[in-house]
């Protein structure tokens, strides 16, 4: 005769039973853990009433210290548990939680029925456990392994997914073992990986739990009567093999036995009910943009690499350079704490930087795990081996498919390369990802996924070796081709442009697709179309460099499309490219010149005016000003009576060259106008049809003009606003165009010595991580006039003739009179006076040959100063030279130069006791000027009328 329980309660169809700790929606018992039923109890028990979470923790945990979020993850197992009535169970806002419902108590006489004899635990028979002893300390892995304890007490069936290596295993093993001393029951490890035949499971499981059952057929049923209401937390290891024999095992298990929990680990799910899913994360690796020894430290997978190498080696240090290459090895294997093992123990025989170079041969390099670790562990490529040979043919082949994919990929992208059904290629991306195989690496709004890097090599290579490389490649060229078809499409290159994100990601794929299309295996009329189609989206990216190689690819291999508009294309884009990266060479004018040929023989406009600008470029940085002039008059006249971009287009293109020969009024006020009237909305597309920013190109320039008229605030404020605007584009050389004006010609000139410090530097850095050449000289320049004039002018003569080099060899030579004269300065400044006459003479050489008219007043009075310095032999002459600067400056309208000579000249007037004439000569210049009476050469003439007042 049963005992009668009177302790079940019930409400709406839910049954909480108290005695056989089990919650049950009507009659069939419902999937939760331990700690999570009590939570159940315990609210129950309170009748409807507030239980505050402090009440919580003291009832469920006693004597334990508990976080918010342990509290937070039992909730949701209750939740989940209660499926559609889940609102039963009430949260009160930084208080507590409330069950709802009118529960009863309902008496009932539990029958007496034979059952499985529970073993009866005595000191000499303590709970047991088979979880082996861990071989070594668990290394990043203390927040997963405490999620877990507490996903364990909140559901029943816990499953550890992730890719092969991950840790599925160590991970379990250590959270079984932390468990063992406080479950109150059998901690057992049940290990499948070695079992052939799925029909084998439940009698493994039998005999791991010693139930000695007998019969020929042992089925999950038998097995779970055996266990009965014995308390186990049963780790099922490695079920992806067996899978469905496993999620059978557990399934049943959990419902006929109410104590016992089960912890899985797969590469994918049992999807049973009540299961969580828990994938296991890689390693922490430190990102590109971390550095120091402290910081890189911190991260998971450098702290295992490190223990690894300090178990081989014990003297290991990671200091000096063995530091980034351990990063960059933990980066390259995905934080995969398998592979990290395998590169620790090639490491401690072939040293880190051997191992750090050779990971493109991973699978060769990575062998050698420990003796005891299962076979597919011991080597990286038969971790692999054993996820692929589980997969379907199907799912075989899409993921040797989706290997090709350095960026990931969208369903579009995969669709278009397996050439199948969209719904057919999601149910296997869906697969592979539930398999661990593939992750997702987007958004639910904008899906996109990827395979971990290794296991996208290990892909490849079955790619090539099924013979489906070459078919796959030429696929997602045409996949590419279509893709970024908007860039060669004017009527959509700015709606291209405005969904730049899109583009960005994909740009591994694009450069894998041309990398094929140029290989010898390859299509190389294939990848000239694409070179061209993405010409404009390189230089959107600001990756103005790499336009180069690729159009210079395209066209070695251009094939039948010479003399086509793909040939124009390319050469347009190569061209402006060779101008910013290599500078005004004899092979740039070519390529542009054969670029506007084309571009009149199909009468299209847009690379008229691309090719126009470009040679006109060409010509004003290379000092061929006249020639820079004729471009833009042609420019003008093709845009007269057109748009209103076209027009301040013309404005900018004829003000630059007149700026340089000394037109500064006409030159200021078209360069003005043009910035002013530009469209904002043709900005980010003409830096692609143009090669500039119109609007940053004419204030920049203009600044030129605004100083030499003695506007010299107006330069100062211009020159940093222009450098603002130019960081808003994105654009390397348009900040490249913005810092050199600022740093050389306003902030020099100035004596603004520390903005031209910054801007010089920032330039550098700038020019040289974007490999601009041209304007890495500038800055090199900039560098050694500030040291000149700080007092070091040796290395300021080092770094002027570094930098005056590099100019003359890109033939970037907008900057080269004005920075030669600041080298003859530097070396006058050292006593080398007829050096530095040699040097200014060339400066003025230059610059009349080229009509460089601008910068003449300075080198005039630059080369009587020089005479000055090394003794005044010849007054006259000097004061000769003082004079024709100063009317060469009158004659400009250059106030600003005319004020520099007359301060010299009025100095040696001075000296020559002659102040009354000095005065009467400075005097009436300096009173020409109506602002920047801060600046350094204004002050200096200041002083000097003061003087001479006295």
């Amino acid at each position: 005769m049963g005992q009668i329980e009177p302790r079940v309660l019930e409400s709406r169809g839910w049954e909480v039973d108290l005695a056989k700790r089990e919650l049950r929606a009507h009659g069939s018992a419902v999937p939760i853990g331990s700690r999570a039923f009590e939570i159940i109890e315990t609210l129950v028990e309170s009748a409807g009433e507030l239980v505050t979470k402090d009440d919580l923790m003291r009832r469920v945990w006693p004597g334990l210290v508990v976080e918010d979020n342990t509290v937070q993850v039992h909730i949701s197992a209750i939740r989940k548990a209660l499926g559609t009535d889940r609102s039963m169970l009430k949260t009160i806002s930084g208080r507590g939680y409330r069950l709802l419902g009118d529960w009863t108590i309902r008496q009932e006489a539990l029958p007496a029925q034979p059952h499985a004899p529970e073993r009866v635990r005595s000191a000499a028979h303590p709970f047991l456990t088979n979880v082996p002893i861990a071989a070594s300390a668990l290394v990043g892995r203390e927040t997963a392994a405490q999620n877990l304890r507490d996903l364990v007490s909140a559901y029943r069936v816990v499953t550890l997914t992730g890719p092969g290596g991950i840790g599925k295993t160590v991970l379990a093993s250590e959270v079984a073992r932390s468990l063992f001393p406080t479950l109150g029951g059998d901690v057992l490890f049940v290990e499948l990986v070695s079992l052939a035949d799925p029909d084998l499971v439940p009698s493994t499981v039998a005999h791991v739990l010693n139930l000695q059952l007998q019969g020929d057929k042992i089925s999950p049923e038998l097995v779970a009567r055996a266990i009965g209401s014995r308390r186990v937390l049963l780790v099922l290891d490695n079920c992806e093999h067996v899978i469905d024999a496993a999620a059978t095992m557990a399934e049943i298990v959990v419902r006929m036995c109410p104590n016992v929990t089960v912890l899985a680990t797969s590469r994918e799910l049992l999807r049973i009910d009540g299961e969580f899913a828990y994938r296991v994360p890689a390693l922490e690796v430190p990102t590109q943009d971390l550095d120091g020894s402290g910081t890189l430290l911190q991260h998971s997978a450098v702290q295992l690499f490190v223990a690894r190498m300090r178990s081989l080696q014990a003297d290991f240090l990671p200091g000096g350079d063995k530091l980034p290459a351990i990063v960059a090895i933990c980066r390259h294997l995905d934080g995969i704490p398998l592979a990290i093992e395998f590169a620790a123990a090639r490491a401690a025989t072939l040293g880190i930087q051997q191992v750090a170079g050779r990971l493109d041969d991973r699978f060769v390099l990575l062998t050698g795990g420990r003796r005891t670790a299962l076979p597919r562990h011991q080597t990286l490529r038969a971790a692999l081996d054993w996820s692929y040979e589980l997969l379907p043919e199907a799912e075989r082949r899409l993921l040797r498919h989706l290997a090709i994919f350095p960026a990931g990929f969208t369903l579009d992208a995969a669709t278009a390369i397996m050439s199948d059904t969209e719904s057919s290629v999601a149910l296997g991306i869906s697969n592979l990802v539930s398999k661990s195989l593939v992750a997702l690496d987007g958004s639910e709004a904008a899906p996109r996924w990827r395979l971990l890097e290794t296991v996208r090599v290990y892909s490849r290579e079955k790619l090539v070796e099924s013979g489906e490389d070459g078919r796959a490649m030429r696929r997602l060229t045409e996949f590419c081709l279509t893709l970024f078809a908007p860039f060669a499409k004017e009527s959509e290159l700015q709606t291209a442009i405005d969904d730049l994100g899109r583009y960005r990601r994909e740009v591994d794929n694009l450069r894998a697709a041309l990398t094929w299309a140029f290989s010898p295996g390859g299509d190389g009329a294939l990848g000239a179309e694409l070179a061209a189609t993405a010409s404009d989206f390189w230089v959107a990216m600001s990756l103005v460099a790499e336009a180069s190689e690729w159009a210079e690819k395209a066209l070695a291999q251009i094939g039948d499309a010479g003399g086509t508009r793909v040939e124009m294309i390319l050469r347009c884009g190569l061209g402006f490219a060779l101008i910013y990266t290599h500078g005004m060479s004899a092979y740039a004018r070519e390529v542009l010149t054969r670029a506007l040929t084309l571009a009149r023989e199909f009468e299209d406009f847009d690379y008229q005016q691309r090719a126009t600008c470009g040679l006109w470029l060409f010509s004003a940085r290379s000092m061929a000003l006249n020639d820079a002039l004729a471009f833009a008059r042609e420019y003008e006249q093709v845009a007269r009576g057109r748009d209103l971009q076209s027009r301040a287009t013309a404005a900018w293109l004829v003000g630059i060259p007149q700026t340089y020969v000394a037109a500064h009024t006409e030159a200021s006020e078209r360069l003005q106008w043009a910035a002013d009237q530009y469209p904002a909305a043709s900005r980010g597309l003409d830096m692609m049809r143009l090669g500039a920013d119109v609007r940053t190109s004419a204030l920049a320039h203009n600044t030129v003009n605004l100083l030499s008229k003695g506007f010299l605030e107006a330069a100062s404020q211009t020159a940093g606003n222009t450098i603002e605007e130019a960081r808003e584009t994105n654009q390397p050389f348009v900040l490249c165009v913005a810092l050199a004006w600022a740093a050389g010609f306003v902030s020099l000139s100035l004596g603004e010595l520390d903005k031209a410090r910054d801007y010089g530097e920032e330039l550098i850095d700038h020019a040289f991580k974007h490999g601009l050449r041209p304007f890495y000289a500038a800055g090199l320049c900039v560098r050694g006039s500030l040291a000149a004039r700080l007092g070091e002018p040796e290395a300021g003569v080092g770094s002027l003739r570094s930098g005056l080099a590099e100019m003359q060899q890109a033939k970037y030579l907008l900057f080269y009179p004005f920075f030669l004269a600041e080298l003859a300065s530097a070396l006058g400044a050292i006593g080398r006076f007829d050096d530095g006459l040699v040097e200014i003479d060339e400066a003025s050489r230059f610059a009349m040959q080229t009509g460089y008219r601008w910068y003449m007043p300075e080198i005039l009075r630059i080369k009587a100063a020089l005479l000055m310095q090394r003794g005044p032999d010849d007054v006259a002459s000097i004061e000769d030279l003082f004079r024709q600067s100063m009317r060469q400056a009158a004659a400009q309208r250059a106030v600003f130069w005319e004020l520099s000579a007359a301060t010299s000249l009025a100095e040696l007037l001075q000296g020559e006791r002659r102040d009354i004439e000095a005065a009467a000569l400075l005097s009436p210049v300096y009173d020409r000027l109506t602002e920047g009476f801060s600046a350094s050469r204004v002050k200096r003439a200041r002083a000097l009328l003061d003087r001479l007042a006295i």
